[in-house]
């Protein structure tokens, strides 16, 4: 165990879903939007190869220094424009990303570098509407409440962004571009996505 591995924040807090949802053999794994790295290091514990690939060049230059996790891929670049290959993860991964772009665009890019029997989990930001989010609010509110009783809460140094998309798009979106997907909704303001890529 690292020091890093006590520290806690909303994005944090569902690292165990992403891990949970590691494909039994998987050879290599595409964290997007990295920042520092965190995330990545914890599935190089589990994942032989893994590219982490994040826009912010100062998060990117703090991955790399860290001493575990030295043989992670960190790549500097835009994951919708960077050559991938197709079809070439078992894994991918993203974490408080997708907000950012697109979200159309991001999981189109997702569902092609995936490969067929791989999976896709993704822990996401959304707008609420209210009045139909006001519960998930109010929980939300409290949950946070409870965990800054026992927790350390870590400020991520990379970019914030404000999500555009509400989290019924988000649901839409999901059906569409990734049929048979689960989207969840969690406390402290998160979603989650996860899919596997059907074979043949």
């Amino acid at each position: 165990m690292t020091v890093t591995d006590h520290r806690w924040n909303h994005n944090i807090h569902y690292h165990p879903l992403v891990l949970g949802a590691v494909p039994r053999g998987a050879k290599n794994a595409l964290d997007i939007g990295c920042g520092e790295g965190m995330l990545a290091r914890k599935l190089r514990r589990v994942v032989p190869d893994v590219v982490a690939v994040d826009l912010d060049e100062v998060s990117i230059d703090l991955a790399r220094a860290h001493d575990d996790g030295a043989d992670i891929d960190y790549v500097l670049a835009d994951f919708l424009t960077h050559p991938f290959e197709r079809d070439s993860f078992d894994l991918i991964v993203s974490v408080a990303t997708l907000h950012h772009m697109d979200a159309a665009m991001g999981l189109e890019r997702m569902r092609e570098l995936l490969r067929p029997g791989g999976n896709l989990v993704i822990i996401g930001l959304a707008r609420s509407r209210l009045p139909n989010d006001l519960p998930f609010e109010l929980l939300g509110i409290a949950a946070n409440r409870l965990h800054g009783l026992t927790k350390n809460h870590w400020e991520h140094p990379s970019p914030m962004a404000s999500p555009p998309v509400t989290y019924a798009t988000m649901k839409e979106l999901a059906a569409r571009i990734l049929p048979g997907s689960r989207y969840r909704r969690h406390l402290l303001w998160r979603y989650s996505l996860t899919w596997t890529r059907p074979v043949g």
